[in-house]
């Protein structure tokens, strides 16, 4: 009865994160993690490593799937996953250093709040727009723009694939499609980097779990990226949108009643 219920659970965790990774880039941490922590009675630390182990290959098939339909942003993502990855750890550090600073619901009412704006003020930018940026110009932006990821997330600790979805579609004006694959492009080395620490600071993750969270994540984050990039921009703000409003009041129900 025990392994059903973990089938049951890693299915519909993996299933919520790989929807959410396909559609928007969406860290697979947001969802795993409560899922583990509430139904399984998994440690937090333990069930966050197990959360970006999974994010790491939903996330890096999915953006090989943007990137073959000419959806990624290959050079100014790598620009700006270096200074996330820089300024996390600089946000990580300062937030040790001051108390009370967490923030666990913040990428829960960000996912709830970016699924609501998709709905209403859909994301129409075109590709033609967005290559009028100047490369020098867009690069600058890209640092710039890492850099406060970086430091929002490592400083709170959650809410990186949303806040990078976020500022390349308000910010940067990227088309949805590019800033989804750009998104996950670079979430892929982010959620490896993580998986490795947590596994070697707190020790190897339950076997079981881990392999069925990485299989049903990665089968629905496939499904959700070749279902993306065929669809219209209309229809993708519109499916990206009410995923992401579910997925938020999903986990924050998960959250809070259970």
């Amino acid at each position: 009865m025990q392994i059903l219920i973990e089938v049951i659970v890693c299915f519909f965790a993996g299933m919520g994160a790989g929807l959410g990774t396909g559609f928007a880039g969406m860290s697979a941490a947001a969802v795993i993690s409560p899922m583990l922590i509430t139904f399984l009675g998994m440690p937090a630390y333990q069930a966050v490593g197990i959360a970006l182990a999974s994010d790491v290959l939903a996330s890096a098939v999915s953006a090989y799937t943007y990137g073959k339909n000419k959806n990624l942003d290959i050079r100014n993502g790598l620009v700006m996953m270096a200074s996330v990855l820089v300024f996390t750890m600089a946000g990580s550090y300062i937030s040790s250093l001051v108390p009370n600073t967490t923030m666990g619901s913040f990428s829960v009412f960000m996912t709830l709040l970016l699924g609501i704006k998709f709905i209403v003020k859909p994301v129409m930018t075109t590709k033609e727009s967005m290559e009028s940026v100047s490369p020098g110009k867009r690069i600058i932006q890209s640092i710039l723009c890492g850099c406060g990821i970086g430091f929002i997330c490592g400083f709170i600790g959650a809410g990186g694939g949303m806040m990078m979805l976020l500022i390349l579609t308000s910010v940067l004006g990227y088309e949805l499609k590019t800033a989804v694959g750009t998104s996950v492009f670079i979430m892929a080395f982010t959620a490896f980097t993580g998986a490795v620490s947590h596994f070697a600071i707190g020790g190897a993750p339950d076997g079981k779990i881990l392999i069925l969270c990485v299989f049903f994540t990665l089968l629905w984050a496939q499904i959700a990226a070749r279902f993306a990039n065929k669809a219209s921009a209309a229809t993708l703000n519109r499916a990206t949108g009410v995923i992401l409003a579910v997925l938020g009041a999903a986990i924050l129900a998960v959250n809070y009643l259970f």
